[in-house]
């Protein structure tokens, strides 16, 4: 037998070992990993000597071709592929272009809406999670339809823009806790942090750092013990989106128990990032939730450790600089594009900076993210899995700038920021897709990931 790609010599990483392996793979599947003499000849093999072989890295929560990003799933694949995502987690939306002058349409108007978007210009793979930002009982009627379509997790504010009232969504909960998907959360309360927005805009405290006074974590926790209450009542899963703070991980930590109906995630930029960054980057870190005190760094990683909070992502949004550095912070845009760097930066931060891990990367940035949105062929490099695969250096060196941006962005929250650890090469279903610094496949290899309902039972997830 002949594969077609043996990955030799390099150290392969997993959610749970380290180890000196060779991984084969013929087509899109791996086929075997084990040591060298033991695997089959190849027609191509990558050298991986004093590299890191892990399972493709993914990202929960992006933001692509919309009102939060103005990169398209071309621009933002690029940039993913060359960060080491070889799926990402973009939303569907229930108004057209998430934009709130536009007419409302159905939940599955928005997923096939999404996907044509994708359609012919994903470089990586991409899911799409169901955004529920229409305040009506009729998205009910949909869910089942929308599980059978692949989207099995359903995203709602429960304040901002786009707020869905609680008696919605307390339906809703009710209704995915009989089909077995996932409530994804945004948690703020809407009354608290509106009313703090307005007096400090009548105060005239239009300086960047004011941002995060009127969005504090009390709101945030708040909201997340109201909607956690109505999730343990129907027996639904819960998912926590972009956790800041140790206010809100005390909550999710308490509503938990084994993981089996409660999950959450962090963001790359709140486990390196405290408020003082507006201090030195203004509103190109006025990111919602907003950033917040030392301690609730500390706190992410308390939390991340102890398995309360799963998974790390991005919460990528592409902007340029002019919409970002306005006078006032509340007519900045918020959000950041990170799908290029948060990989190497969080590498960086836990393992070089904080003694974690590669195992821990792996496991926070790819294994969790498969088993708890439902993806069983992505975030291994188990034989019969999807080759997905990155080739990453750990000795690398260099300095994050925007002029390697592949996103549309112009600007980088890392800007200026020593890194040690670089994605070498990047593998989707079998082929590379980014190697040396290019993208190596055309716009529309990545494929949509229809997703099943996942299995939250504590023999998956330790």
């Amino acid at each position: 037998m002949v594969v077609d790609t043996l990955i030799a010599g390099g150290t392969v990483v997993t959610a749970d070992d380290t180890f000196e392996a060779s991984v084969a793979v013929d087509g899109a599947e791996i086929v075997a990993v084990g040591q060298r003499d033991c695997l089959p000849d190849a027609r191509e093999e990558i050298d991986a000597t004093g590299k890191y072989v892990m399972p493709g890295l993914m990202d929960a929560q992006t933001h692509v071709h919309d009102r939060s990003s103005i990169d398209t799933h071309e621009t933002a694949g690029m940039a993913a592929a060359a960060g080491g995502i070889t799926t990402y987690m973009d939303f569907s939306w229930m108004y057209v272009d998430h934009q709130p002058h536009k007419e409302p349409q159905s939940l599955m108007e928005g997923i096939r809406a999404k996907q044509a978007k994708a359609d012919g210009k994903a470089v990586v793979d991409y899911a799409l999670h169901g955004g529920i930002t229409d305040d009506q009982e009729g998205v009910l009627d949909e869910l089942a339809d929308a599980h059978e379509a692949g989207v099995t997790s359903f995203k709602m504010f429960t304040g901002g823009t786009f707020p869905v009232g609680y008696g919605l969504i307390n339906l809703v909960m009710e209704r995915l806790g009989e089909l077995g998907g996932v409530g994804v959360f945004h948690t703020e309360e809407a009354d608290v942090c509106d009313r703090l927005a307005e007096r400090l805009q009548r105060e005239g405290k239009s300086d960047p750092k004011y941002f995060a006074e009127s969005r504090p974590d009390y709101a945030e926790a708040m909201a997340a013990d109201t909607v956690l209450r109505a999730a343990q009542a129907h027996g639904a899963k819960y998912f926590g989106i972009h956790t800041t703070s140790r206010a809100a991980a005390e909550v999710i930590d308490r509503f938990r128990e084994d993981g089996s109906l409660v999950r959450a995630e962090t963001c790359t930029h709140y486990t390196v990032y405290d408020k003082s960054e507006f201090d030195r980057r203004g509103n190109l870190v006025k990111i919602a939730p907003p950033l917040r005190e030392a301690d609730d760094v500390a706190a992410m990683y308390e939390y991340l450790e102890s398995g309360t909070l799963d998974l790390v992502s991005t919460d990528h949004c592409s902007y340029t600089r002019d919409k970002k550095e306005v006078d006032n912070w509340w007519d900045s845009t918020s959000g950041a594009n990170q799908l290029q760097t948060s990989v190497p930066v969080f590498f960086d931060e836990a393992v070089n900076r904080r003694g974690y891990s590669p195992s821990f990367v792996v496991e926070k940035m790819s294994t969790n993210i498969a088993d708890t949105y439902g993806m069983p062929n992505k975030g291994t490099l188990d034989p019969g899995t999807h080759a997905d695969i990155v080739v990453f250096d750990p000795d690398a060196t260099y300095t994050v700038t925007a002029d390697d941006n592949f996103s549309k962005a112009d600007f980088s929250v890392y800007e200026g920021r020593e890194v040690t650890g670089r994605v070498e090469t990047t593998m989707v279903r079998g082929e590379t897709v980014y190697d040396d610094g290019e993208i190596h496949v055309p716009a529309g290899y990545g494929d949509f990931v229809a997703r099943e309902v996942p299995n939250w039972s504590n023999e998956t997830h330790q």
